[in-house]
């Protein structure tokens, strides 16, 4: 355990960050399995709606570094990809 002031500060900052982040990557989890169940469902529509949505959520979640930029990159095209082949 931290021995000083400080240290134990800087547990106390990086367990309320940890829950934070956590959060934040449940949502977008969530995000992209709402967008994954559009297109399961076979409702383009409903699919493009829920893409829109989700490319919003994951580029801010991206923006504060909580998954890397390409990651997001990934996700978003392999989703776009998927909804293109809907016919």
């Amino acid at each position: 355990m931290a021995n000083t002031a400080q240290a134990r500060k800087r547990a106390r900052q990086a367990a309320k960050r940890r829950l934070h982040n956590m959060s934040l990557r449940s949502e977008l989890r969530t995000a992209i399995k709402k967008v994954r169940k559009a297109i399961q469902a076979g409702d383009k529509a409903a699919a493009e709606a829920q893409f829109r949505q989700c490319v919003s959520t994951v580029d801010r979640i991206a923006d504060k570094g909580i998954v890397h930029k390409n990651t997001v990159a990934r996700y978003k095209s392999r989703l776009a990809h998927a909804i293109k082949a809907m016919a």
